[in-house]
């Protein structure tokens, strides 16, 4: 029962927070519950497909293929399959966080989890081809590049500053999902 209502805790907060935001100020109130169901709604047409693509990553990809690409051995091979892997991608970045989890079910590194990460929040190939069209090529690039140092100095600085057993919470976490 403890469990139960630790995991709940936060929605069930949540809704009753709507609820007092609706009493104390309805026209803020309808605004912020319309919004949630209509974020409700685009997570229910962007997950599926993604577990979808899940689950047929865990039965096609073998574990020992995983490790090889993006493992502990994996070096700078690894580390540009997890940038070219999280740039490809168009959806949100909360779609991310599942295929993330599977990557580390099958022994990625979590560096090479922290790139992908990275690349998918913010190089995305169509985000980019926007970006040189709107904006130009020599802003785009340049932000591309900036993005790339940038996410590169966090993958690094995570690997520096997180703990051994930090690291090794996370992963069990991952196995539990």
């Amino acid at each position: 029962m403890k469990k139960l209502i630790k995991r709940y805790a936060f929605p069930v907060l949540m809704a009753l927070a709507l609820g007092a935001l609706l009493i104390f100020n309805n026209t803020r109130g309808v605004a912020a519950i319309k919004t949630t169901f209509d974020t409700l709604k685009e997570m229910l047409f962007v997950l599926p497909p993604i577990f979808i693509l899940l689950g047929l990553l865990d039965i096609w990809v073998p574990k020992e293929t995983m490790v090889k690409f993006l493992g502990e051995g994996s070096g700078i091979k690894g580390i540009l399959i997890a940038i070219l892997i999280g740039s490809a991608p168009i959806g949100p970045l909360y779609a991310a966080f599942p295929v993330a989890a599977v990557f580390m079910k099958k022994g990625a590194k979590f560096s090479n989890i922290v790139l992908f990460l990275g690349a998918w929040s913010t190089t995305k190939v169509p985000m980019i081809a926007v970006e040189v069209t709107t904006l130009g090529s020599k802003f785009g690039f340049v932000r591309l590049s900036l993005s790339l140092v940038g996410i590169c100095l966090i993958a690094l600085i995570m690997h520096f500053v997180m703990k051994k057993d930090e690291v090794e919470q996370i992963y069990l976490n991952a196995q539990d999902l």
